[in-house]
């Protein structure tokens, strides 16, 4: 995005406006990448594109099992990572036997948090993406 420079407004432009105006600025500024009052009044003047910000807060609870299933999945991944270096410093055949029996039940942890993860994002596509 190009800079303003405050060199170019040589000019300055007083208006009143009514409440109900000021109340639609105030909102729009809010919800706006404007940073001041001016410029948001300078970008509709000047009919420049207003980006506005929303926010979906039905997604936050996603976005939050989301995280949640992202850590565990990722100390599921450090564990098995620790117990395949200890088969592979296991001398003895029963030693890694346990070993292998302790990576399988941490695979079978990984695919149920995997199953986790597929049936958010089937409820999220059927939510966002209804004709697929």
């Amino acid at each position: 995005m190009k800079e303003r420079k405050s060199g170019n407004l040589k000019f300055k432009v007083f208006a009143r406006v009514s409440k109900e105006h000021f109340d639609e600025l105030t909102a729009l500024l809010a919800k706006s990448t404007c940073r001041t009052m001016s410029e948001l009044i300078r970008d509709i003047l000047e009919k420049r594109e207003i980006r506005v910000r929303t926010f979906d807060h039905s997604l936050a609870s996603v976005m939050t099992e989301l995280s949640l299933l992202r850590t565990e999945l990722h100390a599921i991944g450090i564990n098995i990572n620790q117990v395949t270096h200890r088969f592979h410093l296991e001398d003895s055949a029963e030693g890694k036997l346990f070993q292998a029996l302790e990576i399988a039940k941490l695979y079978q942890q990984t695919d149920q948090k995997v199953a986790d993860l597929f049936v958010i994002i089937s409820n999220l596509s059927q939510r966002w993406l209804p004709g697929s």
